[in-house]
């Protein structure tokens, strides 16, 4: 039977609505997962590097995705909920046709600066090269990378999470595929990694373009519009919240490369970057169930629904809490064999990984409820709240701990500084809940 944004939410159907869009980010998060398992293996220590070093940068301008995605999902199912079909599709084709536009010119800026950028990232000889070719190449796939991340929320407004999940699988079982192929085949290199993930990423963006470009039976198609400035400004600001998040996320993991390089050098950067591959798949259970779940509060909002409102919020608070512990435990049971993918070939950086992880992962258990925090404001239409939470938690926080906990207690610092920052975040995530519960009926 197909769900509704319409529907009362039980336990079992709000699983059933979310594990498409949990599911969906496992499979996005594998473009990164296979480039580093391919690129670590049969590359070596440096290319990986390399990989890990520019990949922020990378990433950070594929934000504009995420924000205009879940800033404009947020618009367009509150403009459902309010029975204004029509106008919500003008809202969706705008957005879509303004991301087009503003990622191709992010594209060219990219691959113009790829070298001064990866400069500046400490870069030098065979590790700078290896950076301006990887990142060049993404670069070049840039908008179909932004329009992946658009679709991956308006799918689940659309009411087609299953639909979304099936084309992330035929994406990242492409990147897999023509990993093997580029890499260990044919002997192209990190080069080779950069190319398999780009036509990954035109596989995940354009799909969905021309599904809703034809007609379709879900709640949304593309169609004429007209640009309209405000909505795309409260799109942007619906949305800053998860850019902050996925901006700061990248700003701050070359911040961790940077702290790494002076306490571990090239060692510490590559334990690095496995255990933020690791941490991919972990983290794509919140992100994934945030994503899935924001249409539908936002849906019940602009419809005035608060009973269904405090349904939704108990049962949120409840699986991200339960979600964060056994997460937790699964991280430290599973630390060997998970970091052995990666690092096996190398004792040194496999026991500085394990060790690093084990720390790290101790964040699980409460990062849940202020991802979740984040993305339920940005669902009631308040970016504001949703990007204070985002950018004390992603951003102010972790820079603090990242520079302050070493001088403590050396590169242990570093691993711990995430958990830390999250602590402090979940203090303002209550404090932010209980202060606005009278306000959006949802307690």
């Amino acid at each position: 039977m197909r769900i509704q944004l319409s529907d009362h939410f039980t336990f079992k159907r709000l699983l059933r609505f979310v594990i498409s869009p949990i599911l969906m980010m496992i499979c996005t998060s594998l473009y990164s997962i296979v480039d580093g398992f391919f690129v670590s293996n049969y590359l070596g220590k440096t290319p990986f590097a390399a990989v890990n070093l520019i990949m922020p940068v990378c990433m950070a301008l594929g934000t504009i995705g995420i924000m205009i995605g879940t800033g404009g999902s947020a618009v367009v199912s509150q403009t459902l909920g309010e029975g204004k079909r029509e106008q919500a599709n003008r809202y969706f084709s705008m957005l879509v046709y303004f991301s087009i536009i503003l990622s191709v010119i992010l594209s060219v800026a990219g691959i113009l600066f790829a070298r001064p950028i990866a400069a500046a990232l400490g870069a030098t000889d065979e590790l700078l090269e290896n950076c301006v070719i990887y990142s060049r190449l993404l670069f070049l796939a840039l908008t179909p990378f932004v329009l992946q991340n658009i679709f991956q929320s308006f799918f689940i407004t659309a009411e087609k999470p299953t639909l979304s999940l099936k084309i992330s699988l035929c994406a990242g079982l492409t990147n897999v595929a023509l990993d093997f192929l580029f890499i260990s085949v044919f002997h192209w290199g990190i080069a080779g990694a950069a190319i398999a993930t780009g036509i990954g990423q035109l596989v995940g963006g354009f799909l969905p373009m021309i599904y809703f470009a034809r007609k379709n039976d879900s709640l949304l198609q593309l169609t004429k519009t007209e640009f309209n400035k405000k909505i795309l400004l409260k799109t942007f600001g619906n949305g800053s919240s998860e850019m902050v998040t996925n901006l700061s996320t990248s700003l701050v993991n070359i911040l961790y490369n940077f702290q790494l390089m002076k306490l571990a050098g090239e060692n510490g950067v590559a334990a690095y970057g496995i255990i933020m591959y690791v941490n991919f798949v972990f983290m794509a259970i919140f992100f994934g169930y945030s994503i899935g779940s924001a249409p539908i509060i936002g849906y019940h909002y602009g419809a005035g629904n608060h009973d269904e409102l405090k349904n939704l919020f108990g049962k949120s608070i409840f699986l991200m809490g339960f979600a964060g512990i056994l997460l937790t435990i699964l991280a430290e049971l599973l630390t060997v064999p998970l970091v052995n993918i990666f690092a096996s070939y190398d004792a040194k950086l496999f026991n500085m990984t394990c060790h690093g992880f084990r720390l790290y992962a101790l964040a699980f258990a409460i990062m849940g409820i202020n991802v979740w925090g984040s993305s339920f404001f940005t669902a009631l239409g308040n970016g504001m709240i949703s990007a204070a939470i985002s950018f004390l938690r992603t951003l102010l926080f972790q820079i603090a701990a990242v520079f302050v906990l070493p001088i403590l207690l050396g590169i242990d610092g570093i691993w711990l500084a995430i958990v830390a920052a999250e602590l402090l975040a979940l203090v303002f995530t209550v404090v932010f809940l209980a202060r606005n519960g009278k306000k959006y009926h949802y307690v």
